[in-house]
């Protein structure tokens, strides 16, 4: 059971790497700074580098938000079966969900009907999951916001062909960073579940995370990245606002930022979340109509359903090991 979870956590994390694709590249694509091609080579390398920054998120994942002594090889199992099935719904639907969330939900939904609510850590709960999944969009919204803003007075009177030209070169730097970003915290997430389910098996003593699940959790995410998200960057880099250079500079330096701040801080935040929010931001601050609000409504109804569908299919997939003997 256990090499199946093992194997579920990589196809789960190469998943997550296709279906993210488009959150790391796709503001850069939009506004032809790279290639399709040479954005996706960039995002794949750097989400590769990424995960290698640390190992908080993986911590809070293992140990922070369920209790690891009662979590069992079929919750972890019925767990990722739960965020692999959103996130292949999501893809099809071409809607940029959460591939964190999903997973959080996931765990959240198995660990309820196996244990219990006895065996939710609140504190890390409110503290590293619900506290930056309504506080990190919010400030990826007024960060972008306000940075456009500052970029809109600084070049004022910049004839607008240079500064699109600059912008576009400075853009190759911003989506490198945000594809560093985004594997330094979206990596870590499946080195989380397999050292928990590692520990859970006893096969590791504690749940400091081993050097052989980093690479195969980086190196997952990376192949993942590689293959790309062709029908959510398209939602992404042109459907829900209309993007330049300096647009697409600011969202994913915003953004960026968030993401590595928080991977420090041991929070999975949502890389969907942030560079979503840092889009709707850039365009605010050309006025109301710079936004194409009926596709962030959408966005955000994706947002709301994610880490409750999650849980109710971890559930359901939990029962259903429990029904075939592999509970």
């Amino acid at each position: 059971m256990l090499v199946v979870v093992v194997l579920l956590a990589v196809v789960f994390d190469y998943i997550n790497g296709f279906h993210d694709t488009a959150n790391a590249i796709a503001t850069s694509v939009a506004t032809r700074a790279l290639h399709p091609r040479q954005a996706i080579a960039m995002a794949a390398g750097f989400n590769f580098i990424g995960a290698f920054a640390g190992t908080a998120v993986a911590k809070t994942i293992g140990a922070g938000l369920v209790d690891e002594h009662t979590t069992t090889e079929a919750v972890i199992a019925a767990a990722l079966v739960g965020a692999i099935t959103w996130n292949l719904v999501t893809w099809y639907l071409g809607l940029p969900s959460s591939s964190s969330h999903a997973l959080i939900g996931g765990l959240f939904g198995a660990t309820l009907v196996a244990a219990g609510t006895g065996s939710f850590k609140i504190e890390g709960i409110v503290g590293k999951v619900l506290f930056p999944m309504i506080s990190s969009p919010l400030i990826g919204f007024v960060g972008a916001f306000v940075l456009m803003l500052l970029l809109y007075w600084l070049f004022r009177d910049a004839p607008r062909k240079p500064m699109s030209r600059v912008f576009r070169r400075l853009q190759v730097l911003s989506a490198g960073f945000m594809a560093f970003s985004h594997g330094s915290n979206d990596a870590q997430k499946t080195m989380g579940i397999i050292t928990l389910a590692l520990f859970a098996t006893g096969v590791i003593p504690d749940l400091t995370v081993p050097i052989w699940v980093i690479v195969v959790a980086a190196t997952a995410l990376s192949l993942g990245t590689a293959v790309g998200g062709w029908r959510i960057m398209r939602t992404m880099g042109h459907r829900v606002a209309e993007l330049e250079p300096v647009h697409g500079f600011a969202a994913e330096t915003t953004a960026a930022t968030i993401l590595f701040t928080t991977a420090h801080l041991g929070m999975p935040v949502s890389t969907t979340h942030v560079i979503s929010s840092a889009i709707m931001g850039v365009g605010s601050a050309r006025g109301p109509r710079g936004v194409r609000w009926g596709v962030a409504r959408n966005i955000l109804l994706a947002w709301v359903i994610t880490i409750p569908a999650a849980a109710l299919v971890a559930a359901v997939a939990w029962f259903v090991l429990q029904i075939v003997g592999l509970g």
